[in-house]
C-alpha cells in the first residue's frame, strides 16, 4: 500500500513538472508572437507612411518616376512579407523573406532620400520634412521592436533546446524560431535623413 502510494506521488510529481515545462514553452511562444506583434505594428506604420512620402515627392521628381515605382514595388513587397511572417511569426522561411523584402525596400528609400537630397524645393517642403522624421522615427520603433523579437525567440529557442524541456518540445511540435536578423552589412545601415 505505501509502495503504491510512493509510485503514485512520484508519478504526480512528475506529471506536474512536465505540465510545468509544456506551460512554460507555450509562454515563451507566446511572448515572442507578442513580441512579433509590436514590430508587426511598426513595420505597418512604415509602409503606410511610403505612399504618402511618394506622393509628396511625386511633383518634384517627375524625371526620377523609376525610383517612385521602385519604391512602390519594394513596399508592396515588404507590405506582403509582412502579412505572411505576421500569420506565422519565428517561421525560417517568412522571416526569411521579410527580411530580404524590408532590406530591399530600406535600399530604394535610401536612393529616395539621397534624391531628395539633390531637390532643394523638395528638401524644404514641410509635409515631406515632417515624413521623412516620422519615418526615421518609425525606424526607430521597428530596431527597438526588434531587438525586443529576437530577445523573445533567444529565450523561447534556449528554453525549448534544454534538457529536459526538449523531449516536451518534440514531442508537442514547439519549432524552433527565427530571429529577424539583417543579412546584408548594407542593409544594417539604416537610411540617411538629412534636414539640411
Amino acid at each position: 500500500m505505501i509502495g503504491g502510494l510512493v509510485v503514485l506521488a512520484i508519478v504526480v510529481i512528475v506529471a506536474f513538472f512536465l505540465v510545468g515545462l509544456y506551460n512554460r514553452l507555450v509562454t515563451l511562444r507566446n511572448r515572442y508572437k507578442n513580441a512579433f506583434a509590436q514590430i508587426d505594428v511598426q513595420l505597418k506604420r512604415r509602409h503606410d507612411l511610403i505612399p504618402n512620402l511618394v506622393e509628396t515627392a511625386k511633383g518634384y521628381l517627375r524625371h526620377e518616376r523609376e525610383t517612385l515605382e521602385a519604391v512602390i514595388a519594394a513596399r508592396n513587397r515588404a507590405s506582403q512579407a509582412r502579412e505572411t511572417a505576421a500569420g506565422s511569426p519565428g517561421d525560417p522561411s517568412a522571416m526569411h523573406e521579410l527580411t530580404r523584402a524590408e532590406g530591399a525596400l530600406s535600399g530604394v528609400l535610401g536612393r529616395l532620400f539621397a534624391l531628395s537630397e539633390a531637390y532643394p524645393d523638395l528638401k524644404a517642403n514641410q509635409t515631406m520634412s515632417q515624413l521623412m522624421e516620422e519615418l526615421t522615427s518609425t525606424e526607430n520603433r521597428i530596431a527597438f521592436s526588434r531587438q525586443a523579437f529576437n530577445d523573445a525567440v533567444m529565450s523561447y529557442n534556449t528554453a525549448r533546446e534544454t534538457f529536459p524541456a526538449v523531449m516536451i518540445a518534440n514531442a508537442f511540435g514547439f519549432q524552433a524560431a527565427e530571429l529577424f536578423e539583417i543579412e546584408e552589412p548594407a542593409e544594417r545601415e539604416a537610411p540617411q535623413v538629412s534636414f539640411s
